[in-house]
């Protein structure tokens, strides 16, 4: 699934717009116009807000968006990174970046607008209590009291009800807190710090989108809205965009199929002005919001109707005019809410008179990456599709050293009259800011707390990106009017099949050190060599890289000096690093000539756009004391992503990954133990050949061990020698009671499992539990969240033949990554079960 991208996502921070084309700055088509014309005239808007990436229902956010013309939005309170992913071996910080582009694509789907809160998914919650505790639920309110009064929705929608029944503790979250801030976000008293930039404001109401699990309920007392709407212009019903949309959320496989007729949507009241005509009763959604905007009105529903799919420029005139008379309207008033919506509306026409113009512009540099202060060569085009009066009289390379000096405002004046589909190139060798800062995430700049992350700049808050810092301003004369225009810095290249790619710029340091694993145990003395690979961020980039080791940690040498001569040269340098005598479990960072070094990560599927990361160069280093007697062990793969193999190497193992192609062919016998990775049985579709081989390989003296798999979607139930189920049960605190049974031969060889071994979890315990298990089963575990009874199919086990099955829900794929302790030495007698 992993190739290179075709989408281009494109914000401008001041109106909280998004979107994602072919190219940066695509042309519409007529008619997408035509709906864009008829939205000129709707002045209301609707926030919807859940708690994670695919809450949110797409069917009413495509219907509120497209059908009726609203400003429609969804803030997601987390970007979902606590989740699991179907799709690669992504966790934490890097699901959430993967699952935050998922929901731009939903969003460029269905026309919604996409926010954050600086929440952080800290995993599976059972109920509020326990997560507003994790999180810091004052800035939580915080962020959805800004948005709230920086969008100014008319009607604010949850997903979740408060009172539970949504089941995760993030859902009900979402909707206590969305009934406070339905009314803090009108009070001067909360927050007064935005002030400043931002006036309160008063939703007029607040729904429940409710939804129908009784057929026999009374649905006659809800609000009903019909998202099954058929839209000639689209092609396609409103459900049909939703399901479009829903299926962009493909880390967590939730491809969805559409279906045709009605499709009826309810919304229960909850609190603020009661409403029994409609959602937007008693708000009103036309210019009639403006006071003296009769004339704009009038000029606006002119140029729809008389707007023509094959002639778009004919009502250029109309629009100019329209754009006249809003800047008119905007000298003449000083009520906030009238300015928001003309300058909303004004940001709106532009776009629209620069397609009716058929204008296209896009800025692309040589190279997709740089350095801060390096040369970039950039080329601006620009073309008037067409021939529109357009002239090009101004343009500001915004990240040019040279163009931010105060005496350079003449070198932005330019003159060009743009003749009728005639491409104008300017090309320019630039200087990038010596101060630009890497591109990194704006919210993953500082380090994240357990529950929240930490972002100091207000304006950034809730953006789902930071805006391009690499951007041109063009300055367009269109028809005697002056429009300004941006248009971010953007790599573009020819694949020999997908054709014409783009992908963003990306400011990168001078040096980067990816570790080759993040974590490295020490089962004895012995030293290990410990890979760091170094890649060049520019030309001529030299120094010294280190490790900040520990008393009683050492490595051979303590430092060693390196040179490159060409950018993206990469180097393998190796230390060999010597563990003390005790036991050990330590981070250490790398030091690149003395300073925290950096690593880069670039994340690469086909449905969103390349993403880069810079985290932290750190290694976990542990000792332990943890005997390992399996030797050569098998990993039975899924498209989900599963880190096990380097941990079992970690342990010692030669590990062979066993796939669809080479699995027939291969003699099990050969392994100590086999090992399938996370939703192996969700996702393997020849799991359900491959596992009576597996289980002949138990019966004939072999270990297998199954990793946990979702109780839904599963290619075969038919998992084990004996019969068992599936559950929803999970345990999440990471700290949650553990109690098992001693005597249990899993918890005394070759290692003696003791309490200690369940301290320093991460996350949770684990996750879809066995249930209704076959007596021949043992179940060795008993554990509980904090208030619940104890559960104890975290993990079962059974002799078959001369062979030994486990089934375990622990989360192994976050606790071995994180160098756990006790995690590697439970793991160490599991894959030992069949030695003596």
């Amino acid at each position: 699934m992993k190739k290179q991208l075709h989408y281009i996502f494109t914000i401008c921070l001041g109106i909280f717009s998004f979107g994602i084309s072919a190219q940066p700055n695509s042309t519409k088509s007529a008619s997408s116009l035509q709906m864009d014309l008829k939205k000129l005239n709707v002045l209301g808007s609707v926030l919807y807000i859940a708690a994670h990436p695919d809450d949110e229902n797409t069917r009413l956010i495509a219907y509120m968006a497209r059908h009726e013309g609203f400003e429609t939005a969804y803030l997601a309170l987390t970007r979902g990174d606590g989740g699991q992913n179907l799709i690669g071996s992504e966790q934490g910080e890097k699901l959430g970046l993967i699952r935050t582009q998922e929901l731009l694509a939903a969003r460029a789907v269905d026309g919604g607008k996409q926010f954050f809160s600086r929440a952080n998914d800290f995993g599976y919650s059972k109920n509020p209590n326990e997560t507003l505790k994790i999180w810091n639920r004052q800035q939580v309110v915080a962020d959805m009291v800004w948005v709230i009064r920086k969008w100014k929705p008319d009607v604010i929608i949850t997903r979740f009800p408060t009172d539970g029944s949504g089941g995760h503790g993030h859902h009900t979250s979402s909707a206590l807190l969305a009934e406070e801030v339905f009314k803090f976000a009108a009070d001067p008293a909360m927050f007064p710090e935005q002030l400043k930039y931002v006036e309160v404001w008063q939703p007029k109401r607040l729904f429940w989108n409710k939804w129908v699990r009784d057929s026999k309920e009374d649905l006659t007392k809800f609000l009903r809205v019909d998202t099954g709407i058929y839209n000639p212009l689209l092609g396609q019903s409103y459900d049909d965009l939703a399901m479009e949309s829903r299926t962009q959320h493909k880390s967590q496989g939730f491809g969805a199929g559409k279906t045709r007729g009605k499709r009826p949507e309810y919304l229960q009241f909850i609190m603020g002005d009661s409403a029994k005509s409609g959602f937007m009763e008693g708000v009103t959604t036309t210019w009639a919001r403006i006071k003296n905007s009769g004339k704009v009105s009038n000029l606006l529903s002119e140029a729809y109707k008389n707007f023509t799919p094959a002639n778009p420029k004919s009502v250029l005139p109309t629009l100019i005019t329209a754009h006249k008379e809003l800047a008119i309207l905007l000298s003449k008033t000083t009520d906030p809410t009238e300015i928001y919506w003309i300058k909303t509306k004004t940001k709106e026409l532009e776009e629209i008179i620069k397609n009716c113009s058929g204008i296209w512009f896009e800025m692309t540099a040589t190279d997709y990456s740089a350095s801060a202060g390096d040369s970039v060569n950039a080329t601006v085009r620009v073309v008037n599709r067409l021939g529109a009066n357009v002239k090009l009289k101004g343009l500001d390379l915004s990240f040019d050293e040279e163009s931010s000096q105060p005496e350079s405002g003449d070198n932005k004046k330019v003159d060009y009259t743009l003749a009728e589909n005639t491409l104008l190139e300017i090309n320019k060798k630039v200087i990038l800011n010596k101060n630009a800062q890497i591109s990194q995430p704006y919210w993953l700049r500082k380090p994240t707390l357990k529950g929240m992350y930490q972002v100091d700049d207000q304006q950034l808050i809730s953006l789902p990106e930071a805006p391009s810092p690499q951007f041109a301003t063009l300055d367009l004369d269109i028809e005697g009017v002056m429009m300004s225009f941006t248009t971010p810095l953007m790599h573009k290249w020819t694949h020999r099949v997908d054709g014409e790619l783009y992908r963003s710029f990306e400011v990168i340091p001078e040096v980067m050190a990816n570790v080759k694993f993040p974590t490295y145990i020490f089962t004895d003395d012995t030293a290990k060599e410990i890979s760091i690979q170094l890649k060049a961020g520019k030309k001529n980039a030299n120094g010294s890289l280190s490790l900040e080791l520990p008393a009683g940690w050492r490595s051979e040498p303590a430092q060693i000096a390196f040179t490159f001569e060409k950018k993206e040269e990469e180097r393998n340098i190796t230390f060999k690093v010597f563990p003390p005598k005790n036991a050990s479990n330590v981070s250490v960072k790398v030091k690149v000539n003395g300073t925290d070094a950096v690593g880069i990560t670039r994340l690469q599927y086909d449905h969103i756009p390349i993403q880069a990361l810079f985290p932290v160069a750190e290694i976990k280093l542990v000792k332990l004391d943890v005997v390992n007697k399996a030797k050569n062990v098998g990993f039975y793969v899924s498209e989900a992503g599963d880190e096990t193999p380097d941990a079992l190497r970690q342990l010692g193992c030669a590990v062979t990954e066993l796939t669809d192609e080479n699995f027939e062919s291969t003699d099990l016998s050969q392994f100590d133990a086999i090992v399938t990775a996370v939703r192996a049985y969700n996702t393997r579709t020849r799991v359900k050949f491959h596992n009576p081989k597996m289980l002949d390989y138990v019966k004939n003296g072999g270990v297998l061990i199954v990793q946990y798999n979702v109780n839904f979607g599963m290619v075969t139930t038919e998992i084990g020698p004996y019969p068992f189920k599936i559950s929803r049960d999970r345990v999440t605190e990471e700290d949650a009671l553990i109690a098992f049974n001693k005597e249990n031969r899993l918890l005394n060889f070759p290692n003696k499992i003791t309490k200690e071994d369940f301290d320093g979890w991460v996350q949770e315990r684990g996750l879809y539990f066995a249930s209704d298990f076959d007596s021949k089963y043992e179940t060795p575990f008993l554990t509980q969240d904090t208030g619940e009874q104890a559960k104890k199919g975290i993990q079962i086990s059974a002799q078959y033949g001369k062979g030994v099955f486990i089934y375990t829900g622990f989360s192994w794929f976050r606790q071995l990554p994180a160098g756990v302790s006790g995690a590697y030495r439970l793991f160490a007698n599991m894959i030992s079960a069949g030695k003596k």
